[in-house]
């Protein structure tokens, strides 16, 4: 027999999603309930953001050698001693999971059940040996690394983002399947910490940049000595002397055999949406999640869903967004609405890429006539002095100054997109922009400079000068 359980709320889900709505509804002074079946945190504490950030910050330490001779500093080569690498990885996750723990959460008054948790009618799911009922639910279970029908993959060992940082020995050559910001991003830190790598990517490498940014990462890449193998399909995997080789397919025909030490597979991800018997509460999902609307509410109105689980932007900062939706909705009975169009990212190679609002060819295909507005990095006096001139930012405006969308390229980029998601998130001009008082010299002038651009032709254009001349006549 199983235990009975009611609450007001109850969160299928210990990732960013679901302990953001724990901990605010239980604080708010709801009775809340959390399950979650594997481990607190969830992906961007273990999986995702929190060790391949520590991943990358130790290849940062790498490079130093190399990028330190300009200014006059030496170093030796250093000498990477991988299992100490995996150590800083674990004890970064160490130190920030005392705030995602049972214990943090129990003292913040919300119950939490270590259990799987299954939903066996529209009000109630089983974790173990309780039925839990609630007023409302709220399902975050979260995403997983998509596995892509490969012929041979079973056949070989391979690495997801889910064990590839219990790693402790360096790969010779990593050869990375998907090249997006995750396959991208652990692609040059395991190149600064002395490994071969290979991208092999069906399109292009980060598709969903701006293409003329993404450039530009291409030739840095590249320069770091990563091997792209781009618009190539992979059409097997096979065992090879000393690892696996991968087969792949370019778009022209020609196919090519690529042999290396490790795989890691970085083609995506899929919603957690097996197992919890969305069924039995009358909730539609499909491959791509479950169906939501604007508010998160799902076919059952009683039920959530919120983060990677309900489709759209997988990113950690989009499901905290989430979970200040679904309170807002489900404790205080407010109309809220997930917020689409001011929704950064940032792909945190070195340079960093950052994006916010619309894309060029987005606001092109909207609106026909735009404004594109660029300042490159190499005219900021800062990043002259610190010799990290790589980089570019371009905003994207209407013909009458209204910000649509902006992209950085550069050192720093997803710290320089923050003003610019203020921007398109008030509707603010460009003028706000342009008449800043931005430090001098700091990285943010960039921003500034693209902005005061939008005025340059009509500033200085032969009408001011006109003006300027006739005002001077008198004095």
């Amino acid at each position: 027999m199983s235990e009975a359980l009611s609450c007001d709320l109850c969160v299928i889900g210990g990732g960013s999603a679901g302990l953001s709505v724990a901990a605010g509804a239980s604080q708010m002074g709801a009775d809340v309930v959390l399950v979650e079946g594997h481990i607190m945190g969830g992906d961007c504490l273990n999986f995702g953001c929190v060790p391949s950030k520590s991943l990358l910050g130790a290849g940062k330490m790498a490079r130093l050698a190399r990028e330190a001779a300009p200014f006059g500093v030496r170093y030796a080569a250093p000498e990477i001693e991988f299992s100490a690498v995996h150590d800083h990885v674990k004890a970064v996750i160490a130190t920030i999971a005392p705030q995602d723990s049972v214990e943090r959460f129990e003292g913040l008054g919300v119950r939490v059940i270590q259990d799987m948790g299954r939903f066996v009618a529209p009000d109630a799911i089983e974790a173990g040996n309780l039925r839990i009922t609630a007023k409302r639910f709220v399902v975050a279970a979260g995403s997983r690394p998509l596995v892509p029908p490969i012929p041979g993959l079973e056949e070989v060992d391979y690495l997801t983002n889910e064990t590839v940082f219990d790693l402790q020995r360096r790969p010779s050559h990593l050869i990375v399947i998907g090249g997006g910001p995750i396959g991208c991003e652990l692609g040059q830190a395991f190149r600064d910490l002395g490994a071969e790598v290979t991208i092999a990517e069906m399109f292009s490498i980060l598709p969903k940049d701006d293409p003329e940014l993404v450039d530009l990462m291409r030739t840095h890449l590249r320069a770091a000595g990563i091997r792209l193998c781009e618009e190539s399909k992979v059409i097997a995997v096979e065992k090879a002397q000393g690892g696996l080789a991968v087969r792949l397919q370019r778009n022209d025909g020609r196919e090519e055999r690529i042999e290396g030490s490790h795989l890691l597979l970085a083609a995506g991800r899929k919603p957690n949406v097996e197992g919890l018997a969305l069924e039995k509460a009358r909730v539609a999902y499909e491959g791509g999640g479950i169906k939501v609307d604007n508010r998160l509410r799902t076919t059952n109105r009683k039920i959530y869903a919120a983060g990677d689980v309900a489709g759209g932007y997988q990113f950690t900062h989009m499901a905290s967004h989430h979970a200040s939706v679904v309170i807002k909705n489900a404790l205080f009975r407010l109309p809220a609405k997930v917020e689409e169009q001011a929704v950064p990212w940032v792909t945190y190679t070195d340079p960093e890429l950052a994006h916010v609002g619309w894309s060029e060819a987005e606001a092109r295909r909207r609106l026909g006539e735009i404004r594109v507005l660029r300042w490159p990095f190499a005219e900021n006096d800062r990043a002259q002095a610190e010799r990290r001139t790589e980089g570019l930012i371009k905003v994207i405006t209407t013909g009458r100054g209204k910000i649509l969308g902006a992209s950085i390229l550069g050192h720093h980029a997803g710290e320089l997109i923050h003003p610019w998601v203020l921007a398109i998130a008030q509707g603010l001009k460009i003028s706000a922009m342009a008449t800043m008082i931005a430090p001098y010299p700091t990285l943010g002038e960039v921003g500034k400079r693209a902005a005061g651009s939008f005025y340059t032709e009509k500033l200085f254009g032969e009408r001011t000068k006109r003006l300027v001349r006739f005002l001077l006549k008198f004095g």
